[in-house]
């Protein structure tokens, strides 16, 4: 006789399945977002839940949670997603996490960047990656790695995926400004008529997403209720949504409930 324990996971296991199928039938009426966003969390916590700790914890949780993404763009293009924000490192990272936990994180990324070149769906999908973040304070292997897939994608123009490396909200809003005086200083106005001048929408023109339309839906993993700075400025309009599975767990089902949810609120952009 089978052990009770193993009926109930067999039990649950069809019920998740049923209820993914159901879902996906009914994902066809929903209004499907353009642009997502993902906060990336829960890598070190996921791990811990599978009883690793310490630095193999970190390496297995970072590693897993890199795995995760190519499932999640196969999910997007599915419903017809087009443009994917992912946050996998912040500039806190490199002030609140030991040194080998943020050499171990960059390894993955890297291995993860290098990895992409080789999968097919990249280029059949005509995925264009770009690199959001101060990329100078990665190391140069790491650059490398995400210029060469940058560069490799560059006229891609199916689906955009922008990978934010190294990136503050604060510190993009910030260095659009910069940019912005210096285009302006170096057409010769003076600073009364750049302040003048300013806007919103020249501010926009410099940030790392200028060309492209604001993110629809935020998700972020792990049950942590914040952005944690991602996409400030674009996200002034944005529909949030918080899942408390960690990221390396996040199942379809995840996905497509954070899309239900989306398509039956009523967005006001303000108004």
């Amino acid at each position: 006789m089978l052990p009770l324990q193993f009926i109930k996971k067999k039990i649950k296991q069809l019920f998740y399945v049923l209820y993914q199928k159901r879902l996906e039938r009914e994902a066809s009426q929903w209004q499907i977002p353009y642009h997502i966003g993902i906060i990336l969390d829960g890598n070190r916590r996921y791990a811990k839940t599978e009883g690793f700790f310490d630095a193999a914890r970190r390496q297995y949780g970072h590693s897993e949670g890199g795995d995760k993404l190519e499932e999640v763009l196969h999910w997007c293009d599915e419903l017809g997603v087009k443009i994917v924000s992912i946050w996998i490192c912040s500039l806190d990272n490199f002030t609140n996490r030991e040194e080998d936990e943020v050499a171990e994180i960059f390894n993955v990324i890297e291995t993860k960047m290098r990895s992409l070149l080789t999968i097919e769906g990249l280029h059949t999908n005509q995925i264009k990656v770009r690199p959001m973040g101060n990329l100078e304070l990665l190391p140069l292997s790491l650059q490398e790695a995400i210029r060469d897939v940058e560069e490799a994608t560059k006229n891609y123009d199916k689906f955009i995926l922008n990978v934010a490396v190294a990136y503050g909200g604060r510190e993009e809003i910030v260095e659009a400004f910069r940019r912005h005086l210096k285009s302006e200083l170096a057409e010769g106005k003076v600073p009364d008529e750049i302040a003048t001048e300013l806007s919103a929408d020249k501010i926009t023109a410099h940030l790392y997403t200028s060309n492209l339309p604001d993110p629809d839906l935020i998700i972020r993993t792990s049950g942590e209720i914040r952005l944690s700075g991602f996409m400030l400025w674009q996200s002034a309009y944005s529909e949030y949504y918080f899942c408390d599975t960690y990221w390396p767990s996040f199942r379809k089902i995840d996905f497509l409930r954070a899309i239900r949810d989306y398509s039956h609120r009523e967005r006001r952009f303000g108004r």
